[in-house]
């Protein structure tokens, strides 16, 4: 009878042994199969976007409605590819765009402030010559 238990204990270990294996197997399988369905996020794309998107915005600088909506998104794509490996690209991104979108602003300012002088000159030029016709006043006179 102490044989039949030693047995039965024995073939028990064995059991125990044998499922603590094919535990430790099944969940090295799903741990693999995690791995394989969820890809590296490495922000690659992030960074070339930044970078490219950098040159557009400070080549058409003089073309407002195309180099501010580039530097925009240079910068937030630069800001999101800081944290991956080519953060070289995603900088340069970042420093193209930022100045792209400096230069476009401050073109757009220049521009205002010389329309807005051309303006008041005309309307100048226009109330001088009203005033001129309706007292008949010549300088040479």
């Amino acid at each position: 009878m102490d044989e039949e238990k030693k047995e039965i204990i024995e073939i028990e270990k064995v059991n125990d042994i044998s499922n603590k294996g094919n535990q430790e197997k099944q969940e090295r399988k799903e741990a693999q199969t995690q791995n394989m369905q969820e890809p590296k996020k490495d922000k690659k794309g992030f960074c070339i976007a930044s970078m490219v998107l950098g040159i557009v915005a400070l080549v058409f600088f003089c073309v407002w409605y195309i180099s501010i909506p580039c530097g925009i998104l240079a910068i937030i794509f630069g800001i999101l590819g800081v944290k991956s490996m080519n953060k070289g690209m995603a900088i340069a991104g970042l420093v193209t765009g930022s100045i792209g979108l400096v230069i476009s602003a401050f073109m757009i300012i220049i521009l205002f402030i010389f329309g807005v002088a051309v303006g008041v000159s005309d309307v100048w030029d226009d109330v001088n010559d009203g005033y001129h016709r309706h007292h008949n006043y010549r300088w040479y006179d």
